[in-house]
């Protein structure tokens, strides 16, 4: 099987989720809440609906503000994370979770348009 990050992934929010059961995604939110052990962590996204991510290994990092996820969703909805960013917020620059949704919407109305199955380039 191919790595994840080498296929193509929806950017999907996390009324999505239930549709990309076992499937491969990209999710944009804000961090809300992270577990004590460092393997979970709870974000919200541009409609303020919280998801859950899991991690392979603990963190080693203080994890806020805005971040992306890559990873599997499960049959749980819950997004098994294989790589994360950190989106930071440099010299006043926010990350507007509000208006990436909107996006997001355009991008699912519009496959035609906006198609995430593109061939990978490499």
């Amino acid at each position: 099987m191919a790595n994840i990050i080498d296929v193509p992934k929806p950017r999907i929010n996390c009324s999505m989720l239930s549709q990309y059961i076992n499937k491969a995604v990209c999710f944009v939110g804000k961090v809300e809440k992270v577990h004590p052990s460092g393997r979970t962590f709870t974000v919200s996204d541009g409609e303020e609906k919280t998801a859950t991510v899991e991690l392979n290994d603990p963190l080693e990092e203080e994890l806020s503000g805005v971040v992306e996820i890559i990873g599997l969703v499960s049959n749980k909805g819950v997004i098994m994370a294989s790589l994360y960013n950190l989106l930071r917020e440099d010299k006043g620059n926010t990350f507007d979770l509000q208006l990436y949704n909107e996006a997001l919407k355009l991008l699912h109305d519009f496959p035609q348009h906006y198609p995430y199955e593109a061939a990978a380039s490499g």
